[in-house]
């Protein structure tokens, strides 16, 4: 009767078992879209040929899978490990070459930050931030938790992102990442496990969410495939990116700038300025145009020529209109507390403020210590 009773618990077993591994089989193809996998822990993404050219983890929290359907193009899911969110994933064919995925995660509360993990694999990426030391391909070293994805002075913090950077990625093995505007960003990485973080957070972040917005982190992107590079990155910068829409003036290129820098610095005044263009001039060098640089103002921030050194302007551009130059003026978005329009800027809420938002944020540059133009 034992032996009956054992072999009746481990029949029943077998068969719970097999329904569930059916019911999971049959989840797990409605969760299939085209050359997505999704996973509780992330997603892979493969070419036309079978090939992983993309890998994602979700570093900050897991799929609950039961809680996903999926609808035409869309795959979406209403709760992870940590709780109810908003996450979706829709399948987009813009053309025969090209496939693409809009992905979001959203949580429901203001607390936990978004994170999501991307796996350089064996391929080669290009795109992100300038850096102090600039690698072409991508070649980061060590372990940086994600900071803040804004623009820095690399110069004075060698670490930090430069001046120019895009949220966009694009590897040798034809697929791109774009992150949307809209994501409180900050970026991080593993040089050894050969990983990106991409995080999204409000809390301990510059970033703040839009008035009358719930704080809820939001990480939000497209990642795309394509068959080749070319094609891959053509259509992310059609997609993305704003071409010039005119076309520079060409002396700007073919000949030289004429700098007061370079033999004035900040001691410029109207005689040295039309001294400087008769010699160019005499000597019949080529000119694109002059530029007029340091202190040609009374004060930093200040959008008036010096009275005192420069006493007829208007005459001293029509000159050396006549002698056939251009002129522009070096400019900063810096307005000093000295300068004249520091006073207007208060007024009339042109400055970027400190955290508060009742005060401008002073910052000290190279030249003084002024407001910032917002």
């Amino acid at each position: 009767l034992k032996a009956i009773m054992l072999d009746l618990i481990q029949f029943i077993a077998t068969v719970v078992a097999w329904c569930y591994y059916t019911v999971s089989l049959r989840k797990a193809e409605r969760l299939k879209t085209e050359l997505m996998d999704l996973r509780a822990d992330g997603f892979v993404i493969r070419n036309q040929h079978g090939e992983v050219v993309f890998r994602l983890a979700f570093r900050s929290g897991s799929l609950d899978l039961e809680s996903c359907s999926k609808e035409g193009e869309i795959l979406s899911c209403t709760r992870s490990g940590g709780g109810p969110l908003n996450f979706f994933i829709q399948t987009v064919k813009p053309k025969d070459t090209v496939m693409c995925y809009r992905v979001r995660w959203e949580e429901l509360a203001d607390g936990p930050a978004v994170e999501h993990t991307m796996f350089w694999e064996d391929a080669h990426w290009y795109g992100g931030s300038e850096m102090s030391t600039q690698h072409w391909p991508i070649r980061l070293a060590g372990y940086q938790e994600p900071v803040p994805y804004v623009t820095s002075d690399v110069y004075s913090f060698r670490d930090s992102f430069g001046g120019i950077l895009e949220r966009y990625w694009l590897s040798s093995k034809a697929a791109a990442i774009k992150i949307n505007d809209s994501v409180p960003f900050h970026l991080g990485f593993n040089a050894t496990e050969r990983t990106l973080f991409f995080q999204a957070r409000y809390k301990d972040s510059p970033y703040k969410p839009p008035p009358g917005q719930q704080p809820f982190p939001e990480l939000s992107y497209r990642v795309c495939v394509g068959s080749d590079v070319t094609s891959i990155h053509k259509y992310m910068v059609r997609r993305y990116f704003n071409k010039p829409s005119k076309i520079p003036a060409e002396n700007a290129f073919r000949y030289p700038i004429w700098s007061t820098w370079a033999l004035y610095k900040n001691n410029i005044d109207q005689d040295k300025l039309l001294r400087f263009a008769e010699k160019i001039k005499k000597y019949r060098f080529n000119c694109s145009h002059i530029e007029i640089d340091d202190m040609y103002t009374q004060a930093y921030g200040d959008f008036d020529f010096d009275p005192v050194k420069f006493p007829n302007v208007t005459e001293m551009f029509a000159k050396l209109r006549e002698d056939g130059f251009k002129v522009t003026l070096w400019t900063h978005p810096f307005i000093n507390y000295n300068s004249s329009n520091f006073g207007v800027g208060i007024e009339r809420q042109l400055f970027i403020k400190e955290p508060s938002g009742r005060l401008p944020a002073m910052v000290e540059w190279g030249n003084g210590i002024g407001a910032i133009l917002d």
